[in-house]
Parts: C-alpha cells; structure tokens; sequence
C-alpha cells in the first residue's frame, strides 16, 4: 500500500479533495455507529447477563437484552433530535 504525502494531497483538484473530504465523513459516521453498538452491546451484556456457563439465554435475559437495547436506541435518538433542534 502506497503512502500519500501533503504534497500529493495537496496537488488534488477541488473534485477530488471533495470526494475525500465525503469519504472520511462517512468512514467517520461508520466508526461512530460501530462504537455505540459497542458501547451498548457491552453496557446491555453486563447489565442483563446473569452467567456465561449457560450457551441459551433465559427468557429473563432476552427481556432485559431487549428492553437495555430499545432504551440505549430511545436515547440516542432523543439526543439526536435534540441536537439538531440545536442547529
């Protein structure tokens, strides 16, 4: 894999830094809904999952799955709506 230098970023026509400048933003967005699965899927398994010895979950798990992970949705999509009200 080839390196890029400034120079050669900055040799680009404004078509093409436009194209990156897209690219990143949405490898950006990507990471960022990567990390919050993450941070729910962790946050959820700690807070639902009474035992690992068990291959199945009870049916008390699976509610508390469910409702963590409708929860951490409701939120983040309260947060968003609040800070686009903000813009």
């Amino acid at each position: 894999m080839s390196s890029i230098t400034t120079a050669d970023l900055a040799n680009l026509n404004d078509s093409s830094k436009k194209e990156i400048a897209t690219y990143l933003e949405a490898e950006n967005s990507k990471q960022k809904v990567q990390m919050s699965i993450h941070q729910f899927t962790n946050t959820c398994f700690k807070e639902c999952i009474q035992s690992t010895n068990n291959t199945d979950l009870s049916s008390q798990e699976e509610q508390c799955l469910g409702n963590c992970v409708n929860r951490f949705l409701d939120t983040n999509i309260r947060i968003v709506k609040g800070l686009q009200s903000l813009q």
